[in-house]
């Protein structure tokens, strides 16, 4: 089988490795996650000049035309480059449902994705949860022409950057039922919702946000009421396969990195790089690298599969990357020594960005579990 990616995938990677290697420095990066309001507009409108964000979506609403592997492509570089703006949550959680909403939503959502219009947040995990998608505290009770949202949504990335959310919310049944999952948009300036907004360790930010009475009209609902679950695992386990792709080229910069420094450091009047220890360790890091970059591109190619094919794809892709991040995180930071601990070295922030990414959409753990109930 050919795994060769096609000339414009090909074009489109350079595209976006030209452009950050330009203008998403790693001083960049710091200044830009530490100020107010941490992420750059600026960049988001040219992310969508370039096209990016038009990429995966259908050309009959602004797209072009592309998939998951164009997605994985863009992932991949900001992975490399530690990007902050919001593209997985816009792009990939926002495009994904709307893409899979009604003819009006399509046609009015996806050309302000493709544009940089709109940023999008997800609001799914709630403090009682863990992983359960379906645990759910927050409900929408109909009312009138609509529905009416209380309750509470933790850690929603992107949060503070977002004029538009999309929310889960149980609808019919009990706490954790399968059924009686239902998905709304709902716009960030409604009266009743209230955000609590704060930096992550990777430099993100993220919010808490509480529903209080909040109207939503029933044109919001995204899909079939009380049927929502497995259109949520959908989405988000093409977010599993973006995020993916996102943590193979941040582990590409620590391997390269870690590789590199082996090189220059000294000690005893030698590389350390010539110590067998540390060539065996060095070793292992590659090895983890690959086997992450060979899954997160199977992930994304097993999207379009069965409902069963494709959950045990990406709670394969969860497991290997999981480990594979930790391991390379914690002997790069080891190799480069004291310094590896610092803020002003590059490694310890490419840690944070795959420990964060190891707990999002679901742990090590959990994603062994759900692999093995699946047969």
């Amino acid at each position: 089988m050919d795994f060769s990616f096609t000339e414009e995938q090909t074009l489109l990677r350079n595209s976006v490795s030209k452009f950050l290697a330009d203008n998403y420095k790693f001083e960049f990066f710091k200044n830009n996650s530490r100020t107010d309001p941490g992420w750059s507009p600026s960049v988001w409108k040219q992310f969508a000049e370039l096209g990016l964000m038009a990429a995966p979506l259908s050309e009959e609403y602004g797209g072009l035309g592309g998939g998951p592997l164009d997605t994985m492509v863009v992932m991949e570089e900001f992975g490399r480059s530690l990007v902050v703006e919001p593209y997985a949550q816009t792009v990939v959680v926002g495009g994904g449902f709307l893409g899979r909403g009604s003819e009006a939503q399509k046609a009015e959502w996806l050309p302000r994705i493709a544009t940089g219009e709109t940023v999008m947040a997800f609001a799914f995990a709630e403090p009682q949860g863990r992983f359960n998608y379906a645990d759910l505290t927050t409900t929408a009770k109909t009312h009138g022409s609509g529905f009416v949202l209380n309750g509470q949504k933790a850690v929603v990335l992107g949060g503070p950057w977002a004029d538009t959310l999309i929310v889960t919310a149980r609808t019919a049944g009990g706490q954790r039922d399968d059924k009686g999952t239902s998905v709304f948009l709902v716009d960030k300036k409604s009266k009743g919702v209230v955000t609590r907004d704060y930096p992550t360790i990777d430099g993100q930010r993220a919010s808490e946000i509480t529903f209080e009475n909040v109207d939503v009209p029933t044109a919001n609902l995204i899909g079939a009421p009380d049927d929502g679950l497995e259109l949520v695992e959908q989405v988000t386990d093409a977010a599993i396969a973006a995020h993916a792709a996102e943590a193979v080229g941040a582990m590409k910069v620590l391997l390269d990195a870690t590789v590199e420094y082996s090189k220059t450091r000294k000690q005893f009047g030698v590389p350390i790089g010539k110590f067998q220890a540390l060539q065996h360790r060095m070793v292992d890091m590659f090895m983890n690298y690959e086997q992450s970059a060979s899954i997160a591109l199977m992930v994304n190619l097993k999207l379009g599969e069965t409902a069963v094919e494709r959950k045990k794809a990406a709670s394969a892709a969860k497991v290997q990357i999981g480990k594979a991040g930790r391991f390379i995180g914690q002997n790069a930071v080891q190799i480069h020594g004291g310094m590896g601990m610092t803020d002003e070295l590059n490694v310890g922030h490419y840690f944070k960005k795959l420990t964060m990414l190891d707990t999002l959409y679901g742990n090590v753990d959990y994603h062994l579990k759900r692999y093995a109930s699946l047969g």
